[in-house]
C-alpha cells in the first residue's frame, strides 16, 4: 500500500494496515578526546550544551561504506551525541556491527580504533584483487575502475555466468574478515546501543530484520550478498539477498524500538544527479543510485505523512510517533564516483572516503546540533 499526501485511506484499514505500509504503532521502550587520525580532536563540547541522542541509518554501497566510517568516526569523537540505535545494510551493517563491537569492548573509542582495524584490513586483502585503476587513471586521480581491462571482464562475466558457476566453492573473503575482526557473542549480549541489519527474502522479495540479540555472521552476510556477485545466503530454510533491494537501510524500527525521535541517515548512494545520463555505464550507474533508494524514498514519505497528521492533530500522539529527519552525506564530492569505484578498495581511496565523511559529519553537527530533539533538518516534502 503507498500513501499519498492527500490519502488517508490508510486509517481506514486500522491500525494494522498502518504497519503494513512501513510505519508500525509506537511501541513503550524502555531508555537504555583523543583523535586516533591525527592530530587534536576539535572541542567537541560547548558550554550549555546538552548530550542528545540519535539513532543511525547506514545505507550501503560497496567501499563507499568508508564515507560512513569517516562519519561513525567524527560521532563517535563528540561527547555531546549518544547513539541510540543503529539500522544497517550491507557495508551500513559491517560499519554497524564493527561499531557495536568495538563499543563493547573498549567504549566510544574501541569503536573507533575497531572501525580503523576493520578498513585497513579489507584495503591489504584487496591488495591481490586483480581489479586495480590503470596506470592513466592513478596518474588522473580517477577513483573509478571504468577503464581497468579486468573490470570490463567482471561486468562481462556476470552476464554470463552466475555465482553459482564461477564461484562454486563460495569463497568470501570478506566474510572471513568480518569473522576475524568480530565477536558476535558480545554483540548480542550488548546493552550499549540497538542494532538491527536488513535483508531481502528472495522467495516472497520481503525485508527481513535481524535484531541484534539474535544475530549472527551468516545474517549480516546475508545483508550484503549482491546476488550478481555472492549465492544466497541462507538461513533457518530461508534465501537472503542483499539488503539494499527493499531496505537501504529500513527505517521503521527506530519508531517501535527506540525513545529518540532523531534519524540521521548516513548517505552513500546520491539521490539526485544534475546530468542526464546518455552512454550505457552512466545509464546503469544511475539505475543503480534509483534501485538502492527506492525503499528508502518510499519510508521517508510515510514518515513526512505521518508526521504531518500529528501535525494537523489527526492522529493520535500517545500511539504514533513523529520521527524528525536529518541526513549526513556529501553528493558534491562524491558524484564523481560511479558505481565501479564501489570495487576500489584502494588504502588511499578508502581514506579518502573516510575524510570526506568526517569532514561532513562535522559540517552537520556546527549546522544542525540544535536541531535534534526539536526539528528536522531535512525538507523531506521536497524530495518528491
Amino acid at each position: 500500500m503507498e500513501l499519498g499526501f492527500g490519502n488517508v485511506k490508510i486509517l481506514r484499514g486500522g491500525f494494522h494496515a498502518w504497519e503494513k505500509a512501513g510505519f508500525p504503532l509506537r511501541k513503550k521502550t524502555q531508555v537504555s578526546g583523543k583523535n586516533i587520525h591525527g592530530g587534536n580532536a576539535k572541542s567537541t563540547h560547548r558550554m550549555g550544551d546538552q548530550k542528545k541522542s540519535i539513532n543511525l541509518a547506514l545505507q550501503g554501497g560497496g567501499t563507499h561504506g568508508a564515507f560512513t566510517w569517516g562519519v561513525l568516526d567524527r560521532l563517535l569523537e563528540d561527547d555531546r551525541v549518544d547513539i541510540e540505535a543503529i539500522s544497517g545494510t550491507s557495508a551500513g551493517a559491517m560499519n554497524g556491527v564493527i561499531a557495536t563491537d568495538g563499543l563493547m569492548e573498549a567504549g566510544k573509542e574501541g569503536a573507533r580504533q575497531a572501525l580503523d582495524r576493520f578498513w585497513q584490513a579489507i584495503s591489504d586483502t584487496a591488495q591481490f584483487s586483480p581489479l586495480k585503476r590503470t596506470l592513466f587513471d592513478v596518474m588522473a586521480g580517477n577513483w573509478n575502475l571504468d577503464n581497468s581491462p579486468n573490470f570490463r571482464l567482471f561486468e562481462l562475466m556476470e552476464l554470463l555466468a552466475s555465482p553459482y558457476q564461477l564461484n562454486p566453492l563460495n569463497i568470501n573473503p570478506l566474510r572471513d574478515l568480518l569473522a576475524l575482526h568480530v565477536n558476535f557473542e558480545r554483540v548480542r549480549s550488548c546493552n550499549l546501543i540497538k542494532l538491527f541489519v536488513s535483508a531481502t527474502n528472495i522467495r516472497n522479495g520481503r525485508v527481513k530484520l535481524f535484531d541484534k540479540t539474535e544475530l549472527t555472521l551468516d545474517m549480516v552476510m546475508a545483508s550484503a550478498s549482491l546476488p550478481y556477485l555472492f549465492q544466497a545466503m541462507e538461513i533457518d530454510g530461508e534465501a537472503y539477498w542483499d539488503g539494499g533491494y527493499m531496505g537501504n537501510p529500513v527505517l521503521y524500527p527506530f519508531a517501535y524500538h527506540c525513545t529518540s525521535k532523531d534519524v540521521v541517515l548516513v548517505q552513500v548512494n546520491p539521490i539526485e544527479r544534475r546530468a542526464i545520463p546518455k552512454t550505457a555505464q552512466e545509464i546503469l550507474n544511475h539505475i543503480n543510485d534509483i534501485t538502492f533508494n527506492g525503499s528508502l524514498m518510499k519510508e521517508l514519505r510515510a514518515i513526512e505523512f505521518v508526521g504531518r497528521l500529528l501535525d494537523s492533530e489527526s492522529l493520535e500522539p500517545a500511539r504514533y510517533k513523529k520521527m524528525l529527519i536529518h541526513a549526513i552525506n556529501a553528493e558534491k564530492e562524491l558524484e564523481p564516483f560511479n558505481a565501479s569505484s564501489k570495487f576500489n578498495a584502494e588504502w588511499s581511496f578508502l581514506i579518502h572516503l573516510r575524510d570526506l565523511g568526517r569532514k561532513a559529519a562535522e559540517r552537520w553537527l556546527d549546522k544542525n546540533y540544535d536541531s535534534i530533539g526539536s526539528q528536522s533538518s531535512v525538507d523531506i516534502r521536497s524530495m518528491f
